[in-house]
């Protein structure tokens, strides 16, 4: 009784985590949105419960553990962007790196690059998607960022066609959207123009992006409801 009370436990927390992370990312997108200052002051704390949140789910649906700790170094990214300055900076790539490393190790696990052709689709697509996003940007970056910003989103687009390369929508967008939210920022940092409302739309790419990755690599083909106990056979840790 009381494991079948655990298990019954396991993905109602799971799904009220859902909700908070929902909750907190409509409430962080509006603060985003808005220019007073008050709402900045919201859109911080937000912002450090977004990813925690996310991990939490992750985690009580009994997702392997290099998946959590791919969130959590993007919740450590997230802070440390926070503080402003290039060394933060560095330091907040570092840790977004270090969680795109985690989610590459996942996508391996997943078979992303057991099929040739579709690999190297992806790869080619994307690659040339990187060349032409440098090349736009790299006059216009600082110049101590130029390479290690070269090098991180070199990175990040192995995620994004490692993702397509899976085949699964959830990891192929998220993928995608992580790279195009952190070409926004990229754009920034190099002066150039930006849309309307250019914060809203980083951190709302952005916490697709996390969120369908979360999903996309789970494993499985409807992870929202899939129990922890389920998840346990299947996700290596």
């Amino acid at each position: 009784m009381q494991a079948g009370d655990s298990s019954r436990r396991a993905p109602r927390a799971a799904r009220a985590a859902l909700v908070v992370f929902a909750a907190v990312c409509a409430v962080h997108l509006v603060a985003t949105a808005l220019p007073s200052q008050g709402a900045g002051v919201v859109e911080d704390v937000t912002k450090a419960l977004l990813m925690p949140a996310l991990a939490a789910w992750a985690a009580l649906r009994g997702g392997p553990r290099v998946l959590v700790a791919a969130l959590l170094l993007g919740w450590a990214g997230d802070m440390l962007l926070q503080f402003g300055g290039d060394t933060a900076f560095l330091a907040g790539m570092g840790c977004f790196a270090a969680g795109h490393v985690c989610y590459l190790t996942l996508l391996a696990r997943r078979g992303a690059f057991s099929v040739p052709a579709r690999t190297r689709w992806a790869a080619a697509g994307y690659t040339l998607v990187w060349l032409a996003a440098i090349t736009v940007l790299w006059s216009g970056l600082p110049p101590a960022l130029r390479v290690p910003v070269a090098v991180y989103s070199l990175l990040l687009t192995a995620v994004a066609a490692g993702g397509a390369a899976l085949g699964t929508p959830a990891a192929a967008a998220g993928g995608a959207l992580f790279l195009l939210s952190d070409t926004l920022i990229a754009t920034r940092l190099a002066g150039l123009p930006q849309p309307p409302a250019a914060g809203f739309w980083i951190m709302l790419t952005y916490l697709a992006a996390q969120f369908l990755l979360a999903a996309g690599l789970y494993g499985g083909t409807s992870p929202l409801l899939r129990t922890a106990r389920t998840a346990s056979v299947c996700a290596p840790p």
